[in-house]
């Protein structure tokens, strides 16, 4: 969704006002505006406090969302066209409303008012209602700098009443976008009808946002103006980094009412470290915001937070330049800094190796680059690397020389550090090695994350993404590991633990129970759903705190159909089979085209013997998504459970078709076809396969020549497979038995 602008606190102070009551609404022209209980109307901070909502009206804060009139809408909306892969799309205007003509959820070409607009710049999207109180954002939005409308997707245009179509749940503002827009939103979503009764405080980002409910503040300065005896208590939390990360950061919601002062992991889970969000050396890649390069940072360890950096009310720098980093990277050490000394002269060609004034002196060129997100939107990351093209030349991270100096290598990048500063920097200690062998589960990561594990040195977030990478690498028992990070004393590192332990044997699960933050207890409950009762002896009682929480964040996210989906599979594992099928049924009515709902439920009558209805959930799948192998493969074995093997031969030749790298499918096409007498063909197909395949194919493919007593192609085979096993002794004495066969002929 559009994206509010940098990080925000606001000062809020007393007016003479009477306090409004739960959900009674304002006279503003905004429907969905309704004063909730302990806030108050946010007019009412600015009759104090007119030198900072000054400042915060310049910000794109208080421009996050807006009623769409004349003045908030920045698109052309004269009348203009736009097309893209087929999909024509009209933007007009009359009596001062404002309209869009595109395909509806019905695949008909159909009008919408615009009613809201979202996010300011560089982009700004629009919100249509299009009935049950469902607010979707539109996929087009308008560049405000090339002033030009452009298309979000990516790929081909997503079909209509799919997850993905404009229409879908993905771009409902209901359930994606409304926490970060609006002053305490709350979604009211009806369960039984799917439908939303959203109200907020305020449309937009306001006071109350970042310093939490008003009413007793107001309460106090009207008794402090009562009375000049009274002094005035502000009744309003600190405002800490927590704030900023509620909407600053890729997160799954816990639970609803967050504000500041609370602790963050207790209504929230932050993504770690995953190869889908960051680059194995730490640096963004998916859309990530703030929180999980931040944490990875000298700076956040040192104690700095978003303020140092940034205004709070207008959002802006504190200082331009290279002068925002030599506040703290001077050539003094700053008292501040106890443990740490970020002294240093940095703003200097000996340090920047660039001229100064230009942009390669720039500190934040260099150590926060930048990547484009929402096609138009350029974000720094966060965690201040220090360049490393070294890296970028084996493992494919980004650096920001070659960001900059386009056209040049990697390798020219490293050769020209190397003159600076000669070759020690190449040694530097990275994480990049450590995850990037994890991804591609290579056992020579292990000892380097288990390292990490254990490395106070490094940020809780690196501990804790390390363990749960450690923990998905095949062949190894990482429990005493998981057991370390349990006992970290950074709950971020604690949470990577209780993910990782769902990986290992359920008996050694326990000790991840009973943890202080909320997170951490929900990540628990799921890796411990499959442990007997009577193994949690005296963790009986964390186990059920835990479970308490995960249907709290359940009930919280009951419009998401990935979270009641996930919610089966743990009802499943506590063998409550028909709250289970409850749940994944659940899942498909809030999202019908969403394939993984589907065969997580056809999974589920698999497990409990009802092949018939797995089959037919299968086949469900396959008609809304038929270019997807892994339905395909999953529709065959259901199939075969059936005793229909031909069809199961077609869906697995579809399989491997459509996803032709998967020798999984290819071994389990040919076991099929071998199933049905056609072991030649089997053969044929292997063969096929066999240049430069893995010990699986080959394996295979040795067995069935020798039940055809095709002793050469064995050989072959044999020879292949021994390459890749050389210290496998039988397979030896295979070869040299093929040997001897053939000669003796």
């Amino acid at each position: 969704m559009g994206r509010i602008a940098v990080l925000l606190f606001l000062l809020l102070a007393p007016a003479g006002r009477s306090l409004a009551t739960d959900d009674i609404s304002t006279s503003g022209a905004d429907p969905q505006i309704s004063i909730h209980e302990g806030f108050v109307d946010e007019r009412t901070c600015a009759s104090c406090h007119a030198d900072q909502a000054a400042a915060f009206s310049k910000s794109h804060h208080a421009k996050a969302m807006a009623l769409a009139d004349d003045e908030t809408v920045r698109g052309d909306f004269n009348n203009t066209r736009f097309d893209h892969d087929g999909v024509v799309t009209t933007f007009t205007r009359r009596d001062g409303r404002f309209f869009v003509g595109t395909e509806g959820a019905d695949g008909g070409q159909a009008e919408f008012e615009i009613k809201y607009t979202f996010a300011y710049e560089p982009l700004q999207q629009y919100l249509v209602d299009i009935g049950g109180g469902r607010l979707q954002a539109l996929d087009i939005a308008w560049d405000t700098v090339r002033r030009q409308w452009f298309w979000l997707g990516n790929g081909t245009p997503a079909k209509p009443e799919s997850t993905y179509h404009w229409t879908g749940p993905f771009y409902r503002w209901n359930r994606t976008c409304i926490d970060c827009h609006s002053t305490d939103p709350k979604a009211k979503f009806q369960p039984q009808t799917n439908e939303y009764r959203s109200t907020y405080v305020a449309t937009s980002i306001g006071c109350q946002s970042c310093h939490g409910p008003g009413a007793k503040h107001v309460a106090s300065a009207q008794s402090a103006n009562a009375s000049s005896l009274v002094k005035p208590d502000t009744d309003l939390p600190k405002v800490d980094a927590g704030i900023c990360f509620a909407c600053h950061a890729r997160r799954t919601k816990l639970l609803d009412g967050y504000q500041p002062g609370k602790p963050f992991l207790d209504y929230f889970s932050p993504d770690l470290l995953r190869q889908d969000l960051y680059f194995p050396d730490g640096q963004i890649l998916d859309e990530v915001f703030e929180y999980g390069s931040f944490q990875q940072s000298k700076m956040a360890r040192a104690g700095v937070t978003c303020l140092d950096c940034h205004r709070p009310h207008d959002a802006g720098l504190k200082v331009e330049g290279n002068a925002l980093c030599t506040q703290c990277h001077t050539e003094t050490k700053p008292e501040r800094f106890v443990r740490q000394d970020p002294s240093g002269l940095f703003d200097t060609p000996g340090h920047t190796r660039h001229q100064a004034g230009s942009t390669g002196a720039q500190c934040a060129n260099c150590h926060m680059p930048e990547r484009t997100y929402m096609k138009v939107d350029p974000r720094r990351d966060h965690s201040f690397v220090i360049p490393r093209p070294d890296l970028s030349a084996t493992l494919g991270t980004p650096n920001a020389c070659t960001t900059c100096h386009v056209g040049r290598t990697d390798d020219w990048a490293a050769e020209t550090m190397d003159g600076w500063y000669g070759k020690q920097w190449r040694k530097r200690p990275s994480i990049a090695h450590a995850f990037a062998g994890a991804a591609n589960g290579d056992q020579a990561a292990v000892a380097a994350l288990r390292a990490l594990v254990s490395d106070q040195s490094q940020a809780g977030i690196v501990r804790g993404s390390a363990i749960a990478a450690l923990s998905g690498i095949d062949g190894g028992d990482f429990t005493a590991d998981i057991r370390t990070a349990a006992a970290d004393a950074d709950p971020l590192a604690r949470l990577g633990a209780a993910e990782a332990a769902g990986n290992i044997p359920p008996e050694r699960r326990l000790e991840a129970v009973g943890d202080q933050a909320r997170a951490v207890r929900v990540a628990a409950a799921n890796a411990l759903a499959s442990i007997p009762p009577d193994l949690f002896g005296n963790q009986r009682g964390n186990f059920e705190t835990a479970v308490a929480d995960l249907r709290a964040y359940v009930e919280t996210n009951a419009d998401v159909a990935e979270t009641q989906s996930n919610y089966g599979v743990f009802l499943f594992a506590r063998q409550r089979t028909a709250e289970a099928e409850a749940a994944f049924r659940r899942a498909i009515f809030l999202d019908p085209t969403l394939e993984a709902m589907r065969i997580n439920l056809a999974e589920f009558y698999r497990a409990t013997g009802r092949n018939d209805l797995s089959e037919q959930t299968y086949a469900e799948a396959i008609g809304m998504a038929p270019e997807r192998a892994d339905l395909r493969y999953g529709h065959a074995l259901s199939l075969v459970r059936k005793q229909a093997l031909t069809e199961a031969i077609t869906e697995l030749q579809e399989a491997v078709r459509l996803d032709p790298q998967n020798s999984r499918y290819k071994t389990t096409f040919a076991v099929a076809l071998d199933s049905a007498g056609r072991t030649e063909e089997a053969l044929d197909k292997l063969d096929g396969w066999a240049a430069g395949a893995d010990a699986d194919i080959l394996g295979l493919a040795l067995q069935y020549s020798l039940k055809l007593r095709r002793v050469p192609e064995a050989l072959k085979y044999a020879e292949d497979l021994a390459r890749l096993r050389p210290e496998d002794q039988q397979l030896s004495g295979l070869i040299g038995q093929l040997k001897q066969e053939i000669n003796g002929k």
